[in-house]
């Protein structure tokens, strides 16, 4: 199991939630602007965690933290995911994934045998320009829209995110995602900032009124949109 990092206490990763957050090495996506670049390009750098050493720890800190986030990189490519879920599971906390949501069929396996009470998916762009944000020359953009539709129609509480590039986002893709996730339960915004670990350097953030005009675009159909870090 390629834990590569791991967060002992949060108050950021799972909403209304003390959690701790799990970092699993490896991605099927290249997206540029991607802030995890050494977990994505770099997956096996540093030896893995201990997962029973991880499992010690939450043991002790049950009554104290409330959840466990796991993330990446993409945790749905690590091939003992469920295992690592049922392991923390029967310790009675409660869990978020983080995932890019191209494996549909592994995300409403997950559902259905209760080893995750919360998504969140990151939405990379409208999906015509998914090529270009994921950093590939094919993809099989079936999979992204499989997810959508199943946290559309599920049960599950979940988010959509998506992370604006000055470069990459204009509001014609904006109008696109605000159709394709029309009454989704939540949707953030949040602005791309520069770091050490990205992927491709020389990207920009969005100035604040570009994130309110696109915040406004997708209001009437999604009106449960927000901007993290400003709302």
């Amino acid at each position: 199991m390629n834990i590569q990092g791991f967060q002992k206490t949060t108050l950021l990763d799972f909403p209304e939630h003390l959690a701790a957050t799990i970092f699993l090495g490896g991605c099927n996506f290249r997206c540029p602007f991607c802030h995890n670049g050494e977990l994505v390009l770099t997956p096996n750098a540093n030896p893995p965690l201990s997962f029973s050493d991880i499992l010690a720890y939450l043991e002790k800190r049950k009554g104290i933290l409330e959840g466990v986030c796991i993330t990446g990189g993409e945790p749905t490519l690590e091939k003992e995911l469920p295992f690592l879920l049922k392991e923390i599971k029967a310790l009675d906390y409660e869990i978020k994934l983080d995932t890019n949501g191209y494996c549909p069929d592994l995300l409403k396996q997950l559902v259905e045998e209760k080893l995750i009470d919360y998504v969140a998916m990151d939405i990379k762009n409208c999906p015509q320009k998914y090529p270009e944000a994921t950093g590939l020359s094919t993809i099989n953009v079936d999979n992204i829209e499989k997810s959508v539709d199943y946290l559309l129609k599920g049960t599950l509480p979940y988010e959509f995110r998506t992370t604006i590039v000055k470069e990459l986002h204009v509001e014609k893709d904006i109008h696109i995602i605000g159709e394709w996730l029309k009454g989704a339960q939540k949707y953030f915004l949040q602005s791309y900032e520069e770091s050490e670990f990205v992927i491709q350097k020389g990207f920009h953030s969005p100035d604040k009124e570009t994130l309110l005009h696109f915040q406004a675009l997708l209001l009437p159909n999604i009106p449960n949109t927000k901007i993290r870090g400003i709302d």
